[in-house]
C-alpha cells in the first residue's frame, strides 16, 4: 500500500469518527426545548473572541477583569475598564460568548505579579511591572520574541499555573451557561505568529468538558498540528473547532497554496482543515479581512476598516493574496476545479478580540482594545496630543498610536439556530449557517435553490419552504439551471437604516478567477441599474458637526429574489450576501467631537456599517 493510500485511509477513518461524533451530538441534543425554540431558526448574536487578565497582552496593560466579568458584560451588566471608567452594552445582552485567552503563557503574568508566587522571583519579573517603560519593553519583549520564535522560555514554564487559569476559564463558562438565555462556550486562543505573521486561531469546545490543558502555539506553531490535536480530542469525545482570525495580518500566509512546511496541498489536507476549521472570523477590532482594494479592484466597498500592518507592530504588510477571505474562497473553488478538493469552503463570522473582557462594538461608545494603552482618545490617536485642539502638520507621533487609530469598533458573530443552547449554536457553527457583522445586530438570511418558487417572498410559509426546497448559507448546490437566491436583511433597531443589499459572486471561467458585486435591492424605492448592477445614491448624509444622520433615508429591511444573469452550470462558483447601512460617524469622529478638537486628517470620518452572510457554493453536476 502506498503512502498516499495510507494517508487516504487514515483521512477516511478520521472522517468516519467525525461523522459519528456529530451524529452523537445531534442525538444527545437537549430533549427539553427552551421557550424560544423555533424549527425555522432564530438569529442569535455573540462574541467568540474575548480576553481577560489571563492573557499576557491584557494583564501587561493593567487588565484585571476575569472570565466572570466577561460573562457579566455579556449579560448587560457594567464592568470596569482598566482606565477607570465603567463599560456596558447599550443594547440587548449577547446571546452567546466565549472567553478565549491565549494558551501561550496562560495565567503566567498574573502569577509573576503575585509576590507569593515562585514566578515573581524570575529575574525580570519586577521589570515587567515597573514604572519605567523601557524596562517594561525589554521584559515584555522576551515574551514577544518567544512567541515569534515558537519557543517557550524555560523560566516561565509552569504547568500548574496554566492549569489553574484554564480551570478558572472552564468553571466560569459552565457556571454562567443559562440555556435559552446565555450560551457560554469553553475556549482559548492558539496564538501562532512565526516571524510576526498572524496564524492565530480561536478554539471553541461544544460542551461542558474540555481537555486537561489547551494545545498552544508554544507546543507547535503549525496549525496543522492543532487540527490533528483536535481530531485526537474528538476521538475521545471532546468536540471542538478552530476559527482563524486576522488573516489580514498574515502577510498572505493564512490561506496558502502549500502546507505550513511548503508541500503541495492535497485532499487529505483539505479534509483535515475543513473538518476542524469550518468558519473564519472576517471582521474585528484589528481590521476587516473580507477583501482588499488591491484584490477586488471593481468593488467600491473593498476598503472597509482596513489594517495593513503586522499584528502588534507598525510594520506594513506587503502580500495581500492569501490574506483575505474572498481571495481564499476563490482559491478554494479554483483548486476544486483543477484538483478535486477545496480547503477553503468556510463560513464567516465577526468578533471583537477585546482584551478588556467586553467588546467595543458601538461607534459612539468606543473604548478600544488593549487596556490602559488605548483606553483614552489621545492614546488611540483620535485627538491631537498634549491637549491641542488642532493637528500639527509633521508632528511626531508614536507609531503604535498611529496604528491604534486604524482599529475598528467591530464586530459580532451571528448564527441561525433553533434555540439558544450549546448544541444548537454549535450546530450552526458546524453547518456554517453563520454571518458576520461590523457591530450592529443586522439580521441576514440567504438561501439558494433551483426549486425555490418565484413567489417565495409573498408566501406565509416562506422559511419552511426555503429550508425544504433550497439550501441556506453555508450549503452547496448542484444546479443545471440558474438557481434562485433569496437575500434578506433586517436592520438593527438601535443602529442605522439599510442602504443596499448585495450579492457577491466569485467563479472560475476557463481556469481564471473572477468576481463581481451585484446590488440586488435598494432603499427608498430605488432600483439597481440593469447595466452597472448598482443602486443609485439614496442621498443619505452625515452632519459631521454633531453626527446627525438622515432620518428620512434608508430601509428597515431589504429583500430580493435574484437569479444570476450570467449563470453557467459548468462553472464552480460561490455567492454570499453583503448588506450596507447608510453612512454614519466613525468612532474617531465621535472622540474628536466630544473633545472639541479637529478631526484627524487622513482618517475617514464616516463608515458604512455592514453584515456578510456565509457563502453558498455551486458545484457543476457530473
Amino acid at each position: 500500500m502506498t503512502l498516499r493510500n495510507i494517508l487516504g485511509l487514515k483521512a477516511s477513518l478520521l472522517g468516519l469518527i467525525f461523522t459519528i461524533s456529530l451524529a452523537a451530538a445531534q442525538a444527545a441534543n437537549d430533549k427539553g426545548q427552551t421557550a424560544d425554540f423555533n424549527p425555522d431558526r432564530n438569529a442569535y448574536f455573540g462574541d467568540l473572541h474575548i480576553h481577560t487578565k489571563h492573557s499576557f497582552d491584557a494583564f501587561i496593560f493593567n487588565v484585571r477583569t476575569t472570565p466572570d466579568d466577561a460573562y457579566k458584560y455579556a449579560k448587560g451588566e457594567a464592568i470596569m475598564h482598566p482606565a477607570g471608567f465603567p463599560i456596558r452594552l447599550t443594547g440587548r445582552p449577547l446571546d452567546f460568548i466565549a472567553v478565549t485567552d491565549h494558551a501561550s503563557y496562560l495565567g503566567i503574568l498574573p502569577a509573576m505579579a503575585d509576590p507569593d508566587h515562585p514566578l515573581s522571583k524570575v529575574p525580570y519579573a519586577k521589570d515587567m511591572f515597573s514604572s519605567d517603560r523601557n524596562k517594561i519593553a525589554v521584559a515584555f519583549g522576551k515574551v514577544a520574541s518567544s512567541l515569534a520564535a515558537g519557543k517557550r522560555l524555560p523560566e516561565l514554564s509552569s504547568p500548574e499555573t496554566v492549569k489553574s487559569a484554564w480551570k478558572d476559564i472552564i468553571d466560569a463558562a459552565n457556571r454562567h451557561y443559562e440555556p435559552g438565555k446565555l450560551t457560554t462556550f469553553i475556549g482559548y486562543e492558539f496564538t501562532s505568529a512565526p516571524q510576526g505573521r498572524n496564524l492565530h486561531r480561536n478554539v471553541i469546545f461544544r460542551g461542558a468538558d474540555a481537555p486537561d490543558i489547551p494545545y498552544a502555539a508554544l507546543d507547535s506553531q503549525n496549525p496543522e498540528d492543532l487540527w490533528k490535536w483536535l481530531d485526537s480530542q474528538r476521538a475521545q469525545g471532546i468536540e471542538g473547532l478552530a476559527i482563524p482570525h486576522n488573516s489580514n495580518g498574515s502577510n498572505g500566509t493564512m490561506f496558502e497554496r502549500t502546507t505550513y512546511e511548503g508541500a503541495p496541498l492535497d485532499a487529505v489536507y483539505a479534509n483535515l482543515r475543513m473538518r476542524n476549521e469550518p468558519i473564519v472570523e472576517i471582521t474585528q477590532v484589528k481590521g476587516t479581512s473580507e477583501t482588499h482594494p488591491i484584490l477586488s479592484r471593481n468593488d467600491e466597498w473593498a476598503d472597509f476598516e482596513l489594517m495593513e500592518t503586522y499584528i502588534g507592530t507598525p510594520v506594513p504588510i506587503t502580500k495581500f493574496r492569501g490574506g483575505y477571505a474572498r481571495d481564499a474562497l476563490l482559491t478554494g473553488i479554483q483548486m476544486e476545479e483543477r484538483e478535486g478538493f477545496n480547503p477553503y469552503k468556510f463560513g464567516m463570522i465577526g468578533a471583537s478580540d477585546s482584551h478588556n473582557a467586553g467588546g467595543p462594538v458601538d461607534e459612539d461608545r468606543y473604548f478600544a482594545k488593549v487596556g490602559v494603552i488605548d483606553g483614552m482618545p489621545e492614546g488611540r490617536g483620535s485627538v491631537p496630543p498634549g491637549g491641542a485642539k488642532t493637528w500639527t502638520v509633521g508632528a511626531e507621533e508614536d507609531a503604535n498610536i498611529a496604528r491604534f487609530v486604524t482599529f475598528g469598533a467591530s464586530g459580532l458573530a451571528g448564527v441561525w439556530a433553533e434555540e439558544n443552547t450549546r448544541d444548537a449554536i454549535y450546530g450552526a457553527l458546524r453547518r456554517k449557517e453563520t454571518f458576520a457583522t461590523s457591530g450592529p445586530r443586522i439580521r441576514v438570511r440567504f438561501f439558494g435553490g433551483s426549486s425555490l418558487p418565484e413567489d417565495l417572498l409573498t408566501r406565509s410559509d416562506l422559511m419552511q419552504t426555503a429550508y425544504e426546497q433550497g439550501v441556506s448559507m453555508g450549503g452547496e448546490l448542484k444546479a443545471s439551471s440558474p438557481p434562485r437566491f433569496l437575500a434578506w436583511a433586517v436592520r438593527d433597531s438601535s443602529s442605522g437604516w439599510l442602504q443596499r443589499l448585495q450579492i457577491v459572486k466569485g467563479w472560475i471561467s476557463e481556469g481564471e478567477r473572477k468576481e463581481k458585486v451585484f446590488d440586488v435591492a435598494c432603499s427608498d424605492g430605488l432600483d439597481p441599474d440593469p447595466k452597472t448592477h448598482r443602486c443609485p445614491d439614496n442621498g443619505a448624509t452625515v452632519d459631521l458637526s454633531d453626527c446627525r444622520i438622515s432620518e428620512d433615508k434608508g430601509a428597515v429591511e431589504l429583500k430580493a429574489m435574484w437569479q444570476d444573469p450570467k449563470f453557467d452550470p459548468s462553472q464552480h462558483a460561490f455567492y454570499y450576501v453583503r448588506v450596507l447601512e447608510n453612512p454614519s460617524c466613525r468612532w474617531s469622529t465621535w472622540d474628536a467631537l466630544r473633545a472639541g478638537t479637529q478631526l484627524r486628517p487622513g482618517v475617514d470620518p464616516v463608515i458604512q456599517e455592514r453584515a456578510w452572510s456565509s457563502p453558498i457554493w455551486i458545484t457543476p453536476e457530473g
